[in-house]
């Protein structure tokens, strides 16, 4: 265990790495470590703490850079000291990549991933689940001596908020969901089946708005392919994942970045490389890719869950553009992906426990607030309703203004209409 403090303009940081069970039914075995960073503001380094749980699956906790990154931070400094936390396999902690060392004996014969079996790297993922982020943070409050502290949740983030009040709803002061209520059981199909529904008149309302861009598109669709659609660094980009530049649409200004993508000339070394950066999975964080089904996954096999609910008008139709949908044969086209092929296969496979209690859920007796938003791309909102219903003090607060990304998009707004809430100080 290791800790330092640390300033910034505006801030005092406080940085924290805890050895924490690779597999938490071992907690003798392999350990990995688990960085967090506690942000106060000057003279706020006794206040309550507010875990923030990151987006994802496989990214990790934002890095202040000053009192207004991210923008809702200082909204939050003003009554809380903020907890960002690595969550396991990601960022300071313990990292997953092909040739990252693994932790001592975490699997007998390799010091790598790579030099792992699919086999082996598949049942080593199993364990970077929402499950075992809670299990880490509880850990985590543990060392730190508090008895009870808040959560704000967003996106992945809030499937691991619901995990923690399914498990550990005894230590939440109180929980803050954005865009992050997942369907509790095994329904997973609904979900993607909504998803795909859902971008068929997002993508439509696009190609209105800059008509042009349609004809623009379908030619890039021509050329992935024919195999010509190629990146700065000569890797192929085939349909289905140029289709997925179309989770640009489910975030604020996201049509104005795609328009602005599509306007470049696709011959010219601007394209090629603005187009890199905006096609989302990749090797940079890996497990967003490997194991992004599997936080749908309440107790299924996923299955390849987006491919087998792709409707035959999608299919059809390059133009109808994808989400954040996960196709198989990513892991065949994208080369940092391609050593994970076979284990994302096996995980696919893999029938993955229950994630939620609905009765212990139903019994958490935690006030909260969520911000369900209406025309959410990658939760949908009535899933996200049906499982709010289940927490008795969670107030819900449905709105068309912001897209899923509106934790950041609306500065101090959303995070401040959620606080309010959840104290019982606004309508919801």
């Amino acid at each position: 265990m290791s800790e330092s403090t640390w300033s910034q303009p505006g801030l005092v940081l406080r940085d924290l790495t805890l050895p924490v069970p690779l597999d938490h039914a071992d907690p003798a075995g392999p350990r990995l470590e688990l960085f967090a960073r506690i942000v106060a503001a000057p003279g706020g380094e006794d206040r309550p703490l507010l875990v923030y749980l990151q987006g994802g699956p496989g990214s990790e906790a934002p890095r202040p850079v000053g009192p207004g990154t991210p923008p809702w931070l200082p909204r939050a400094l003003r009554e809380h000291r903020v907890v960002m936390l690595d969550q396991r396999g990601t960022g300071r902690s313990t990292p997953v990549g092909p040739d990252a060392p693994l932790p001592e004996g975490a699997i007998p014969g390799a010091r790598t991933l790579r030099e792992a079996t699919p086999d082996q790297q598949a049942r080593y993922l199993t364990l970077f689940r929402a499950d075992a982020i809670a299990r880490d943070a509880e850990l985590l409050r543990e060392h730190l001596g508090v008895e009870r502290w808040s959560l704000l949740g967003q996106s992945f983030g809030g499937f691991t908020t619901l995990r923690y009040l399914s498990a550990h709803a005894g230590s939440v002061e109180k929980a803050l969901f954005t865009g992050g209520l997942p369907t509790v059981g095994p329904g997973m199909d609904a979900i993607y089946a909504t998803t795909w529904a859902g971008m068929i008149p997002r993508s439509e309302r696009f190609w209105a708005r800059f008509p042009g861009d349609r004809d623009r598109f379908r030619a890039l669709a021509d050329r992935a392919a024919a195999g010509t659609l190629r990146l700065p660094d000569g890797q192929r980009v085939g349909v289905e994942r140029l289709r997925r530049l179309g989770h640009l649409l489910g975030a604020s200004q996201g049509q104005e970045r795609l328009h602005l993508l599509l306007e470049l000339d696709p011959d010219s070394p601007a394209f090629a490389h603005d187009l890199a950066a905006a096609l989302p999975f990749g090797g940079r964080n890996p497990l967003y890719a490997v194991i992004h089904e599997s936080c749908w996954a309440d107790g299924v096999a996923t299955r390849w869950a987006a491919d087998r609910t792709m409707p035959r008008e999608v299919a059809d139709d390059p133009t109808l553009l994808g989400g954040e949908h996960i196709h198989r044969n990513l892991f065949a086209e994208d080369p940092e992906l391609a050593p994970w092929a076979e284990a994302a296969d096996l995980l696919a496979a893999h029938e993955w426990p229950r994630l939620y209690d609905a009765d212990a859920l139903r019994a958490a007796d935690v006030p909260g607030a969520a911000a369900v938003y209406y025309d959410d791309a990658y939760v949908p909102r009535e899933q996200s309703l049906a499982t709010a219903a289940l927490l008795p003090r969670l107030r819900t607060w449905v709105t068309s203004e912001y897209e899923h990304n509106g934790l950041r998009a609306s500065g101090e707004g959303v995070l401040d209409h959620l606080l309010d809430l959840a104290a019982g100080q606004r309508e919801a």
